[in-house]
């Protein structure tokens, strides 16, 4: 009672709630004093709270399914921090929840780091933490830690940056890898290519023409646990920075294969063709962010593209090649019949897109 007395007469605003007219993330915001505890408690609580997250410890207290555990980290830098589709938060959960699945895991735990630029406004911050709480939730997974850094400003104001580490079991016996790919096996594609880069693209402005498209960035966590009941399923990769053509090529480095796609049976949305064409974009190295490419049994691929085609995140799903001995590599088959090599991206077609 007595420190509460005193606290009142210097005339200071209660601990944990915040004054009029904090607006704008300050650098007293990642300094780890009344401020940052007002904008842990005040936002990040309410959008993450659990009972892991609530007790605010310098670790999270969690517990493990049975299993092997899988580990991974990401950053996210996109511009802008809001596109058609989504935005920088669901982004950064998906494409670690994505990570965490392909590798046959189930998602259990993310961990979420900030860094923000002095005068971002709060508003801006708790939309992106409403959009990844909304976002985590779908997938099933929980926040649980986490970190906030607030550099000077001077650059853009409105930014931000998000690093995710996430932890996921999976289940004891799953066999799952590329050392498991065989000579005749079927390549599926759970969807159209290019969609999240040319959102991000159309997104950024600066060009004289417009397209009705929306970033693929979704979960795929629930449609992967479907998919590996039916058994059948080599390898998987979600193609993001890169696209197809890099995931395949990362495939056939290390399997000495080869990796044959037909150039007509590969999805690619007319909006994502004009943009791309517009732009000098080749679709088959376009970022995506809710798509996955699977290895599959020869005599599974049919069940595994019916489970996929189940799903929203799955429902344009189809055989897009095959893989053949020899020669090894990445290869089109073209609409003319003709096989063009495909050689792995060379750098960034566009900056910031993940």
């Amino acid at each position: 009672m007595k420190d509460k007395k005193i606290f009142a007469d210097q005339g200071l605003p209660p601990a944990f709630k915040s004054p009029p007219g904090e607006e704008r993330i300050g650098l007293g915001h990642g300094a780890g004093g009344r401020k940052m505890h007002r904008l842990i408690t005040e936002l990040f609580v309410r959008y993450f709270g659990n009972p892991a997250l609530n007790r605010l410890e310098d670790s999270a207290v969690v517990k493990l399914p049975a299993g092997t555990m899988c580990f991974t980290t990401d950053s996210y830098v996109v511009k802008p921090l809001f596109f058609p589709g989504g935005d920088i938060g669901k982004l950064a959960v998906c494409g670690t929840v994505n990570d965490l699945a392909v590798t046959g895991a189930e998602p259990q735990y993310l961990a979420v780091s900030f860094v923000l630029r002095e005068g971002l406004t709060v508003k801006t911050l708790e939309r992106v933490c409403r959009s990844m709480a909304a976002t985590a939730k779908s997938a099933g997974v929980m926040v649980v830690t986490g970190d906030t850094k607030v550099i000077e400003g001077g650059g853009a104001v409105e930014e931000m940056f998000i690093t995710t580490s996430g932890i996921g079991v999976r289940p004891r016996g799953l066999r799952l890898g590329l050392e498991f790919v065989r000579n005749g096996d079927i390549i599926v594609l759970s969807g159209g290519l290019g969609e999240h880069e040319a959102a991000v693209a159309i997104a950024r402005g600066g060009y004289h023409f417009r397209a009705k498209l929306a970033s693929d960035c979704a979960p795929l966590n629930r449609m992967i646990r479907a998919v590996l009941k039916t058994g059948g399923v080599r390898v998987m990769r979600d193609p993001t920075r890169g696209g197809l053509a890099t995931t395949l090529n990362e495939f056939a480095h290390k399997t000495k294969f080869g990796f044959l796609i037909e150039e007509e049976a590969v999805p690619v949305k007319r909006a994502v063709k004009g943009v791309a064409d517009l732009l000098g974009l080749d679709p088959l190295y376009m970022a995506n962010e809710g798509k996955v490419v699977m290895v599959v049994a020869k005599e599974q691929a049919d069940k595994v593209v019916r489970v996929l085609q189940r799903f929203p995140t799955g429902k344009e799903a189809k055989v897009i090649g095959e893989v053949i001995k020899e020669p090894a590599g990445v290869w089109l088959k073209t609409k003319l019949g003709a096989w063009r090599r495909i050689l792995m991206l060379e750098a960034e077609q566009l900056p910031r897109i993940c």
